[in-house]
């Protein structure tokens, strides 16, 4: 269970982040792809947060990870300018990819081709 500041942090570090993404992101994996933040869990001692990352536009999103992890360093700058007046202590950040939005449309279109088939378990009399 995250206590309240772990809460509050995790806000701070997901909104700062997720600009930082928007205005450096380009020089990074190009204009073309969108990042967003979709969930930022922080430690109990606020010293690392673990961001992750939902990538649109691009088939390879290990590659965009591997990119960033590539220019941690410039990252890691551009968020601690972003945050100092809001932290006193900086953490230390791990991107992680989110495929929660993939794996739903995958699902999605499993079921969908369960549906079209008649396998979902439905009697031919009910139809």
């Amino acid at each position: 269970m995250e206590s309240k500041r772990q809460k509050q942090v995790s806000e701070i570090v997901r909104r700062h982040f997720s600009t930082m993404l928007q205005q450096e992101g380009a020089n990074i994996y190009g204009s073309s792809v969108l990042v967003t933040v979709t969930n930022v869990v922080m430690a109990p001692d606020l010293k690392l947060a673990k961001i992750y990352l939902s990538i649109y536009n691009t088939e390879n999103k290990q590659e965009v990870i591997l990119l960033m992890e590539k220019e941690h360093q410039k990252l890691k700058q551009a968020f601690y300018y972003r945050i100092r007046k809001h932290l006193r202590r900086m953490p230390d950040f791990d991107v992680y990819l989110d495929d929660t939005l993939d794996e739903m449309y995958r699902l999605n279109e499993l079921f969908h081709d369960l549906n079209t088939n008649n396998q979902m378990g439905k009697k031919e009399e009910e139809e």
